[in-house]
Formats: C-alpha cells, sequence, structure tokens
C-alpha cells in the first residue's frame, strides 16, 4: 500500500485559514502523485499536506486549476456532486463496513457520508459538527482547501490503529464537453486498478502514518 507521513506539530499552533499560506505548512510533507488511470489526458499539479497534534489531524489541498467548475443551483448532494471538489475517505478495514467519505467542493461545501460495501451510502450521516473544519479560497490558477479533523472523532470511528490510518485521497474535475455537459475526470492518489472510474473500491486506499 502506499503510505504519507504525517508529521507532528505542537499543539494549537496551526490554525487554518483557507489560505494554505501558514508557515508550519512546510513541516509537512508534499504529496504529488496524484493518477488519473481511466484518463488519457494528464491531469493538472494536485499537492496535499497533513500535520497532526495530538487534537487534530490537518489537510491541505492545493489544486492547480485555471477553468474551476462549481454548480450552483443549491446546496444539495447533487449540486456538490456536480462540482469540482476534493475527497477524502477513511476506512476502519478492508471490507469497507463502513467507511466514511468527505467530499468537498472549493466554495466550501461539504458532502459527507457513511458508507457502505456495493456502494450503500448514508446521506443523512454527517460528520459531527464539532469535529471538523473546513475553509478554502480560490485564486487565478488554483484553488486552496483546508480541513482540519479532531483526533477523537477517528478514534470513536475506529480510524486510528497503531498511528495508521487507512485513507483514500481523491480529485473529482469536470469539464465542459462538445456537446455543452460537464463530465468528470477521477483522479486518484493510489491506482484502484479497476477498469472503469470507482473509489470505492479497497483497493484505493492508502495509509497515513501519524509520525
Amino acid at each position: 500500500m502506499k503510505n504519507y507521513n504525517v508529521n507532528r506539530i505542537e499543539k494549537n499552533i496551526l490554525q487554518i485559514n483557507g489560505l494554505g499560506d501558514n508557515p508550519f505548512w512546510n513541516k509537512a510533507e508534499t504529496l504529488t502523485d496524484f493518477i488519473s488511470p481511466w484518463d488519457d489526458l494528464e491531469t493538472e499539479k494536485i499537492e496535499l499536506k497533513a500535520l497532526w497534534d495530538t487534537e487534530f489531524i490537518y489537510f491541505l489541498y492545493k489544486v492547480y486549476d485555471t477553468n474551476i467548475h462549481i454548480d450552483r443551483k443549491d446546496d444539495s448532494v447533487d449540486s456538490i456532486a456536480e462540482s469540482d471538489r476534493v475527497e477524502i475517505f477513511f476506512r476502519t478495514d478492508e471490507t469497507l463496513n463502513p467507511y466514511y467519505c468527505l467530499e468537498i467542493d472549493p466554495t466550501p461545501r461539504i458532502m459527507d457520508f457513511i458508507a457502505y460495501p456495493n456502494r450503500k451510502f448514508d446521506y443523512d450521516w454527517n460528520w459531527p459538527e464539532n469535529d471538523i473544519s473546513v475553509k478554502s479560497h480560490i485564486k487565478e490558477n488554483y484553488f486552496v482547501v483546508e480541513i482540519a479533523v479532531s483526533i477523537q472523532s477517528l478514534k470513536n470511528f475506529h480510524l486510528i490503529n497503531d498511528n495508521i490510518i487507512e485513507a483514500g485521497l481523491y480529485r473529482a474535475k469536470y469539464k465542459k464537453q462538445k456537446n455543452n455537459l460537464f463530465e468528470p475526470t477521477w483522479i486518484s492518489w493510489v491506482n484502484p486498478n479497476t477498469e472503469t472510474p470507482n473509489f470505492h473500491t479497497a483497493s484505493s486506499f492508502g495509509t497515513l502514518t501519524l509520525g
């Protein structure tokens, strides 16, 4: 499995602001090896950084994109699902029973849900409000999404085992087609080796090691 080392920082020194400009982010390793196994086009650069302290794990997505697509018809699950976004899935183990999904667009709207095998999604479930914070910012050539998730909530959902978190890291990019409809390009950190795009499979996960 692919692994990313999450470096530890002192408690309460990183406050997310959606800009990704806090100097403490320089203490994080930069993950850039995202791929789109089902698309011949080369994907634009994506950078992910993560840090943790005793209370939170922090994620920073910096996505290079000069043509961001956001469906603004409402704030429904369907609208977020038709927008460019970044995604993080957490699982208890490879059975995916259950796993937890965070999908966040650049505005930032959160589509959070609990999922079960065979793509059974419960959109009525939400990550506890006090255990997650998300901020974002859109620039001319990229957008930033910062996420803080409480360590306690990860423990409550049995998502940390010996300082290892099993997670999938993804991105959905919507592109306008000749018929004027927008179609997604699916981008993943781990190649799940599926014939068609599928993040909802055990083979799309890697590990995050809290160092």
